[in-house]
């Protein structure tokens, strides 16, 4: 193979990168073809160490590099509360902000009848196991304020119910910041639906 078509794999291998258009992709490769090889094997050897050592947390299902993750295994988290999300980068958003020191569980995904995502699918019997056989007092469910969703938590709302422990939503509404007259009626009628008092 010529040395454009190898660059032109390694364009085409990037662009299969969620976010990375061509541009992106090319800038990309240029950067790679121009550095040092000792850089490019480090970013070889890291992507090949992602790959073999890392997996899922057998608790949460967020990515640990053994049995269970580092948050699963912190013995001064709050092992009362779980947050519940759809994927692991909500949990790493959430992580970031440090106000939260409870435990979390990763359904990855969100019911979607349409597209033939159901229960199973984001192993919602997981949470129930776990719930089953722990202290936990709360769970807060934080899926994506979209169909999905709301559908995925209304239905892990009934799931839990049974096991009289409570049960919340995160809050959705007006971002800070924000300017009320650029916000959509869905955005408006949420934020009044979760206000509190102050």
């Amino acid at each position: 193979m010529d040395r454009n078509g190898i660059l032109d794999e390694l364009v085409r291998e990037l662009t299969s990168l969620p976010g990375i258009g061509r541009k992106t992709a090319q800038r990309l490769a240029f950067h790679i073809l121009k550095q040092p090889s000792e850089d490019a094997e480090r970013l070889i050897r890291t992507i090949r160490a992602v790959k073999e050592k890392l997996g899922l947390c057998r608790q949460c299902r967020n990515i640990a590099e053994g049995e269970l993750c580092d948050i699963c295994r912190d013995p001064t988290r709050d092992a009362t509360r779980v947050v519940v999300v759809e994927d692991v980068t909500t949990l790493h958003a959430l992580e970031r902000t440090g106000g939260y020191k409870g435990l979390y569980h990763v359904l990855a995904g969100a019911l979607s009848p349409l597209d033939g995502v159901g229960p199973a699918d984001i192993r919602t019997q997981d949470l129930v196991d776990r719930i089953a056989q722990s202290k936990v007092e709360e769970v807060i469910v934080a899926t994506s304020p979209t169909i999905e969703g709301e559908a995925t938590a209304i239905y892990l709302s009934r799931l839990i119910k049974p096991f009289g422990i409570r049960i919340s939503r995160i809050a959705c509404g007006v971002p800070v910041g924000m300017d009320l007259e650029y916000a959509d009626e869905v955005t408006l009628i949420k934020s009044l639906d979760g206000r509190r008092e102050i």
